[in-house]
C-alpha cells in the first residue's frame, strides 16, 4: 500500500454513467437500457489504491473498463493527469493506452494459448513502437520475467503450460511492459488458489512501491481489499453507496450495506461475537430499479423518505462519503 504526497489527482471521474441497450422487436430497436454504473465520481492520487467492492454484478468491472476506454461511456467525463479522455480517439487514444493497464480476473481466458509468453510480453511493445532494437527488447522482456518472478527459458513455453499464479504474473508482466502509471486489477486474484492469492498480492504491492503504480483494485474480499487499499468504495447496483479511508471504513462503516457486508466478514477466531447483518430479498435489476434510494427495498433501516428520495454522495466526517439519507 502506497501513498502520495501530491494533491493533484491522476485521475478524476465525474458523474460516469455507462448503459448497456437492450435490442428487442422486429428492427432489433432499444427497447430498455441497463445502467450498469449509473453517476459515480471519485479523485485517485498518483501512488494510490483504491478498493472497488460490492456484491456480483453492481458494477466493479464495468467501472474500471470505462475508465480506461476499454468501454465507452454514456456520459459523464474522466480526467487523466488534468486531460479529459472521455472522446479521445484514434493516435491519441493509443498514446493513452500505454499509461493505463488491465490485469483481468481469469489468467488462462486473458492470454493467447497459440503464443508464447515471450511473444505475448513482446506484443504491447510491438504496438506501442517501443524498445524497437531487438537486442534492447529482450533485454526488457527478461528484465519484466524477473520482476514478476518468472525465469528467462519461461518465454519459450506456452500460457497451459503454467499454473494459475504463474499465469497471472504473466498477465502482470505484459500489463507493465509499457511503463503505465494507473492499472486497473480487475479482481486478479479471485481464480486463484488461497495459498497463491498472498504470492500475486504481495508482488503487486512491492511493484507499486518500486515503480510508483497507481491502483484501482476490484474484488469481492473484503479482507484483501483493506490490506491492500489506501481508500476503498463500496459499490452497490451501480453506484458507490460509501468511500472513505480504508482504516475509517473498516472501523466505521456508515452505510447500511457496508456495514451488512463487514458484518459478513469471517472471523477465525470463534470466541469472536458480532451480530451478522442479513439483508433480506435478491438484488434489484439494474434495468429496473427501485424508486428513491436503491438499497431501500433490503435496507434494515429504512425510513419512509427512502421510498422516493434519492440519497446523494456526500462528505458526512472529513474525508468519508455517504450516500444514505440517514445522514
Amino acid at each position: 500500500m502506497s501513498s502520495s504526497s501530491s494533491n493533484q489527482p491522476i485521475l478524476k471521474v465525474e458523474n460516469l454513467v455507462k448503459s448497456f441497450p437492450i435490442l428487442g422487436g422486429l428492427f432489433s430497436r432499444e427497447v430498455a437500457s441497463v445502467k450498469a454504473v449509473s453517476g459515480v465520481s471519485f479523485e485517485l492520487k498518483k501512488g494510490e489504491t483504491l478498493g472497488l467492492v460490492g456484491e456480483s454484478g453492481c458494477g466493479k468491472s464495468t467501472l474500471g473498463r470505462t475508465i480506461i476506454r476499454l468501454l465507452e461511456p454514456t456520459s459523464g467525463k474522466i480526467y487523466f493527469e488534468g486531460k479529459d479522455i472521455t472522446n479521445l480517439e484514434g493516435p491519441e487514444l493509443r498514446i493513452l493506452r500505454r499509461k493505463m493497464q488491465i490485469i483481468f480476473q481469469d489468467p488462462f481466458a486473458s492470454l493467447n494459448p497459440r503464443m508464447t509468453v515471450g511473444a505475448i510480453i513482446e506484443e504491447p511493445l510491438e504496438i506501442h513502437g517501443l524498445f524497437p532494437n531487438p537486442k534492447d527488447r529482450i533485454e526488457r522482456i527478461k528484465q519484466l520475467v524477473d520482476m514478476v518472478g518468472l525465469r528467462f527459458e519461461h518465454l519459450q513455453r506456452y500460457p497451459h503450460e503454467f499454473s494459475g499464479g504463474q499465469r497471472q504474473r504473466i498477465g502482470i508482466a505484459r500489463a507493465l511492459a509499457v511503463e503505465p502509471e494507473l492499472i486497473v486489477c480487475d479482481e486478479p486474484v479471485s481464480a486463484l488458489d488461497v495459498s497463491i492469492q498472498a504470492q500475486v498480492i504481495n508482488l503487486l504491492m512491492e511493484l507499486q512501491k518500486k515503480l510508483n503504480l497507481t491502483y484501482i483494485f476490484i474484488a469481492h474480499d473484503l479482507k484483501v481489499v483493506e490490506h491492500v487499499s489506501n481508500r476503498v468504495a463500496v459499490m452497490y447496483l451501480g453506484k458507490i453507496a460509501e468511500l472513505a479511508d480504508s482504516m475509517e471504513l473498516y472501523k466505521n462503516p456508515q452505510h447500511p450495506y457496508t456495514q451488512a457486508l463487514l458484518s459478513a466478514i469471517p472471523f477465525p477466531d470463534p470466541r469472536h461475537k458480532e451480530d451478522r447483518i442479513i439483508l433480506t430479498g435478491d438484488v434489484p435489476s439494474p434495468m429496473n430499479p427501485p424508486n428513491g434510494c436503491y438499497f431501500h427495498p433490503r435496507c434494515p433501516k429504512v425510513m419512509e423518505k427512502c421510498n422516493s428520495q434519492i440519497p446523494e454522495l456526500k462528505e458526512t466526517i472529513s474525508g468519508h462519503e455517504t450516500s444514505c439519507l440517514l445522514y
